[in-house]
């Protein structure tokens, strides 16, 4: 079993973390329930810190033909708005073509996939034993968890985030219109926030979050977006705008922002299973492939012997996480419940036209450098 990984979840993060170490001679098995392409409920943006970790791991993200996003655009739930460059830029592309992509990039690299559900994990002598739901018993030394938002596994470790109720509800679709191809719109809305950005092939993407105890008291979506969120005159008129090109909208609820453990009954958590941060911060992407290269690294120097035990590799773990995005998140909380906030949220967006120049300097606080190999 050395040398030898088991990835629980083939989405983002997971693939990202397969590529990675089957590129350093680790040899890795991914079990994902889904098949690809599929769409998730993503704001499909993300921030070009990661271009120059893709360059190593030889994911020619071009070939894809993402849009290229330079600017950001922000308004409060009246209209308000405030327009500023990105510091490092972004691309915009969807999970339908990323995740089949990365997932053709570790199928050429060598790793093994496994289209099952994961039902139990256990731990015991140093030893993880994996049964799925065909009941496919696996056993290996190191596993990751990348299994997304929420999940049965995390019902069964017992994680305290999965023991509360979260108010949230995400929405998206793609959209056919005229939208810039360079800009990412992130607009309030009374009990949510929604980002819109071009993706490959001209699409649209509209994704928000929305309070499920406002979303409740209305018969459908649409009803919801006509009298909630198209209040946002900017969102008023995108929706008045662009074509649905779905049947319906993706949907997803009990969407916790609460802290989550890094490792849990030592299975390493990578992306938002580690961590999710609002996507009014429009970086969730690229945290979730940092992580990938954090975890794969650490692994990697593990299995040469460099970290010398279990327990060292776990807290090594938590201070790179830490190190990386617990500011980040913390300052994501903030932000969320400033713009949760009406009276709040238009004092912040007057004072930041008053002071354009602060803008910036808030999107740093919620996106990272460059991440080099």
């Amino acid at each position: 079993m050395k040398n030898e990984v088991i990835i629980i979840g083939g989405g983002l993060a997971g693939l990202t973390a397969g590529i990675h170490l089957s590129k350093i001679g680790v040899h890795v098995t991914i079990i994902e329930k889904n098949s690809y392409p599929k769409h998730k409920v993503c704001g499909e943006y993300i921030s070009n810190e990661v271009l120059p970790y893709f360059k190593w791991l030889e994911v020619i993200i071009s070939d894809l033909e993402p849009t290229h996003i330079t600017k950001l655009q922000f308004s409060s739930v009246k209209g308000k708005a405030i327009n500023c460059e990105l510091p490092l830029g972004g691309f915009g592309i969807s999970r339908y073509a990323l995740d089949e992509f990365l997932y053709k990039k570790a199928i050429a690299n060598g790793c093994n996939f496994i289209q099952e559900t994961v039902e139990n994990i256990a731990f015991n002598e140093n030893e993880f034993t994996i049964t799925t739901s065909n009941n496919t018993i696996l056993k290996t030394e190191i596993v990751i968890g990348a299994f997304g938002k929420r999940s049965n596994i995390d019902q069964k470790l017992s994680r305290n985030f999965i023991q509360q109720k979260s108010p949230w509800l995400a929405v998206k679709a793609h959209f056919s219109g005229n939208f810039s191809n360079t800009l990412v719109g992130l607009y309030n809305f009374s009990g949510g926030y929604c980002g819109v950005s071009k993706v490959e092939k001209d699409k649209v993407n509209i994704c928000y979050l929305a309070d499920y105890e406002t979303f409740k008291n209305y018969k459908n979506i649409e009803d919801y977006q006509d009298k909630v969120v198209s209040k946002n005159p900017f969102l008023k008129s995108i929706f008045e705008n662009h074509t649905l090109l779905f049947d319906k909208p993706l949907t997803i609820s009990q969407i916790s922002f609460e802290k989550k453990q890094t490792i849990e009954n030592h299975i390493l958590m990578i992306g938002d299973t580690a961590g999710l941060i609002h996507p009014l911060c429009g970086n969730g992407m690229a945290m979730a492939i940092h992580s990938a290269k954090i975890a794969s690294e650490l692994i990697g120097a593990y299995f040469k012997n460099e970290i010398k035990s279990r327990i060292a590799l776990e807290q090594k773990y938590c201070k790179e996480w830490n190190y990386n995005f617990k500011k980040r998140l913390s300052f994501g909380r903030l932000l969320s419940y400033l713009l949760q906030k009406p009276k709040l949220a238009e004092v912040l967006i007057r004072f930041l036209i008053s002071f354009p120049f602060l803008l910036p300097l808030i999107v740093k606080k919620t996106h990272g450098k460059p991440i080099n190999n």
